[in-house]
C-alpha cells in the first residue's frame, strides 16, 4: 500500500510543477542606476499589476512560466520580460529621446507645435496603450502621464473611475474636461475602444482653461478617435 501511494506521489509531480505559481520579486532603475519608484509592472496575459515602492522594489504573484511583465513609466520606454526560471529581475529602463519640436499638438479646435505651447501637455504613446489588456483607456494612463492618478472604482466597466490631474484639481469635483473629436464632454470615455484611438493628449495646467473656459478648471483630456477610411 505504501508503495502505491509513493508512486501515485511521483506521477502528480509533473502536473504539479506544469501549474506552479511562480512569485517574481525584483527591482527597477534607470540607466545611471537610480531606483525609480511607481513602475507599474503589468501581467500581460491576466492585467494584473502591482507598482515598485520608493526603492524601485516590486513582488508580483501568482504568474506562470511564459507570462509576460510589462514594465511602464511616464517618459521612458516600456519593458517587456517573459516569465522563466528566474524568481528575482534587475530590470533598467531607459529614459526615452526627447520629442521633435515641431511635434504636432490638437489643443482646442487647432493644432499647433509643441514648441510653441506654454502650458504643460502630454502626449500619450497609443502603440504601448494598445499592448494592453485593459480595455478602459483611461485607467491604461495610470503610470503613463506624469501628475495623473487614476481611481478605479471595481467595476467591470470602469464607468466611476476617478481621474486627478496633480495641480489643477478642485476639492469639490476632480474631473477633468474631455474633449472627442473636439467636442468637449464631462461623460468620460470608458466606453470608448482603445483600438479605435488614433491619438490622445493631457493638458495639465490652468492655461487650459483659456481654450475651454471654466470646464477645463480640472484640465483637459483629448482624445481623437481614427477617421472612418473608404472601404473600411
Amino acid at each position: 500500500m505504501k508503495k502505491y501511494k509513493i508512486a501515485i506521489a511521483f506521477c502528480l509531480l509533473p502536473f504539479s510543477y506544469v501549474f506552479a505559481q511562480e512569485v517574481i520579486k525584483g527591482k527597477v532603475v534607470s540607466s545611471n542606476q537610480k531606483p525609480l519608484s511607481g513602475v507599474i509592472v503589468t501581467v500581460s496575459e491576466t492585467g494584473a499589476n502591482t507598482t515598485t515602492d520608493s526603492s524601485g522594489a516590486f513582488q508580483i504573484n501568482d504568474l506562470q512560466k511564459g507570462n509576460t511583465l510589462v514594465f511602464t513609466y511616464p517618459d521612458y520606454s516600456t519593458r517587456e520580460v517573459v516569465v522563466d526560471e528566474k524568481t528575482v529581475l534587475n530590470i533598467v529602463l531607459a529614459a526615452e529621446k526627447i520629442k521633435s519640436i515641431d511635434e504636432v499638438i490638437v489643443t482646442g479646435y487647432t493644432k499647433q507645435k509643441k514648441a510653441d505651447i506654454t502650458g504643460a501637455v502630454s502626449v500619450v504613446d497609443m502603440k504601448d496603450l494598445n499592448k494592453q489588456a485593459e480595455p478602459n483607456p483611461i485607467k491604461s494612463l495610470q503610470g503613463r502621464v506624469a501628475g495623473v492618478n487614476i481611481t478605479a472604482d471595481g467595476s467591470p466597466s470602469g464607468s466611476n473611475t476617478k481621474v486627478l490631474i496633480r495641480g489643477v484639481g478642485t476639492l469639490n469635483n476632480t474631473d477633468p474636461l474631455y474633449v472627442i473629436d473636439g467636442v468637449p464632454t464631462k461623460a468620460g470615455m470608458h466606453e470608448l475602444n482603445p483600438s479605435d484611438i488614433e491619438s490622445m493628449q493631457v493638458l495639465k495646467d490652468a492655461s487650459s482653461a483659456s481654450i475651454y473656459g471654466s470646464r477645463a478648471a480640472n484640465g483637459v483630456i483629448i482624445i481623437t478617435t481614427k477617421k472612418g477610411k473608404k472601404g473600411r
